[in-house]
């Protein structure tokens, strides 16, 4: 057992009572031969993962009285301030326009003081530092800190008590703190497959150049995988374990989308569906045999329907 694996494990028991216990779906064949399951993690609390890394640091953080802040394309900051709330900590929230009216609405729903600014995530995490360091407000960053990554890595702590059978994973990513805590928790014992959008390879092009480097982020999924760099911590773990990446278009994004709907009445953000787009799109074959799991992890599109209650 590692020290990751040792702290991903105490955590899982201290979030009980703060996160649901998502669904998994065995068995959904992807064309005509290829069998895989989900997990549907954009059933958590906001619609998104991140609930449980901003929970776990929460939990396991000093909190000063100016409360915490955060910025976010619009999931993170949903995630920390749904946990704010639920532990009576105030916090502020900085996000791009970008972000889009879902995620904005979401945050507002909360009650958690909320600037959207110009720009894109890079400019909301300027205004939310200038705003930590003159209010003495804790900083909660979207995936590149221990304690963001512990927390991402209780979903798969979970999915393996679920009953995971799989030997690769494909998990969607962006800063990198999802897939960390996959390769935090697993090891070497699973195949972890980082599954980007062509127009926002933040991994990819860290592992071609040996280093993270900024990359210019745009397209349908920019909003939720669009950091422009990935986490220092992702990195070290990713190349640790050879993590391979894949990339698929928007257009392969898109489709992937209308699949879940189709097939499962799952209607997901464009982020939500970038891993199974790999599989719907060709861009990861699997080899004969190979089990596959597909983790589909946010569900705040743009464009949600208006739907009145009776």
């Amino acid at each position: 057992m590692t020290e990751w694996t040792q702290h991903i494990r105490a955590a899982a028991q201290a979030l009980k009572p703060h996160v649901r216990e998502t669904s998994v779906l065995r068995r959904y064949h992807v064309g005509a031969s290829v069998g895989i399951e989900l997990k549907f993690e954009h059933m958590q609390h906001m619609g998104n993962f991140k609930v449980r890394g901003a929970m776990n640091t929460l939990l396991h953080g000093d909190i000063p009285p100016a409360g915490v802040v955060a910025a976010s394309g619009g999931n993170h900051g949903a995630a920390v301030a749904f946990a704010a709330k639920n532990l009576g900590v105030p916090a502020h929230i900085f996000v791009p326009e970008l972000a889009g009216p879902t995620k904005i609405d979401l945050i507002k729903s909360t009650g958690a003081d909320l600037t959207v600014v110009a720009g894109q995530y890079v400019n909301a995490l300027d205004a939310a530092m200038a705003y930590a360091k003159d209010t003495g407000a804790m900083q909660i960053h979207a995936y590149d800190a221990p304690q963001t990554v512990v927390g991402q890595g209780t979903l798969f702590a979970e999915w393996q008590e679920q009953g995971l059978e799989a030997d690769t994973l494909l998990i969607a990513v962006g800063g990198g703190g999802l897939i960390a805590g996959a390769l935090a928790w697993f090891g070497a014992s699973k195949k972890i497959v980082a599954v980007e959008p062509e127009t926002c390879a933040t991994l990819n092009g860290a592992l071609l150049a040996g280093a993270p480097v900024d990359v210019p982020v745009s397209g349908v999924a920019v909003n939720a995988l669009g950091a422009k760099r990935i986490g220092s911590i992702c990195f070290g773990l990713a190349t640790q374990y050879n993590t391979p990446s894949v990339l698929v278009s928007d257009d392969d994004i898109l489709r992937a989308q209308a699949t879940l709907w189709q097939d499962l009445r799952q209607y997901v953000e464009p982020a939500g569906a970038t891993a199974l787009a790999a599989l719907t799109s060709g861009a990861y074959i699997p080899a004969l045999g190979e089990k596959v799991a597909v983790l589909v992890c946010g569900a705040n599109p743009n464009d949600l329907p208006k739907i009145t209650m009776l």
